[in-house]
């Protein structure tokens, strides 16, 4: 199974107060209970909106954090190709997600079926082909 991590998990994970970073650590520890091979699996889009606020506030400690993350050797890229572009746009005219979410949902979805996006985003349950683990 793959867990893949849209940016509000992420950020929660790495810098969100500590019960969101419980909550988030609580899921990849119940998901890995249940797979042992549970891989996790981040866009490109990911990668962007978690490393803009460190940079804007100048906050090298959370950016490195950030860079160790994504530089994890067994890091699953789900990268922006024109598929993954196609898709999204189906899904943001068919379910009305904004343009971000969309990227978020079809990079999941191109990874195959059975996997899971992580996520504190509600608008994503629109979609019924995706199986969504919300974080709240």
């Amino acid at each position: 199974m793959i867990a893949f991590l849209d940016a509000s998990a992420l950020i929660y994970r790495l810098e969100g107060e500590p019960r969101l970073a419980a909550a988030v650590n609580q899921r990849l520890t119940h998901l890995a209970a249940n797979d042992a091979g549970l891989r996790i699996a981040v866009s490109r889009l990911t990668w962007l909106e978690c490393r803009v606020a460190p940079l804007r506030r100048g906050d090298s400690a959370v950016l490195a954090q950030y860079d160790a993350f994504f530089g994890q050797p067994d890091l699953i890229w789900s990268e922006l190709t024109r598929d993954v572009v196609e898709l999204a746009t189906a899904i943001r005219a068919h379910h009305g997600l904004r343009t971000p979410d969309a990227l978020q949902a079809a990079c999941c979805l191109q990874l195959g079926p059975g996997h899971v996006l992580l996520t504190g985003d509600r608008a994503y349950s629109k979609l019924r082909e995706l199986r969504v683990e919300l974080i709240d």
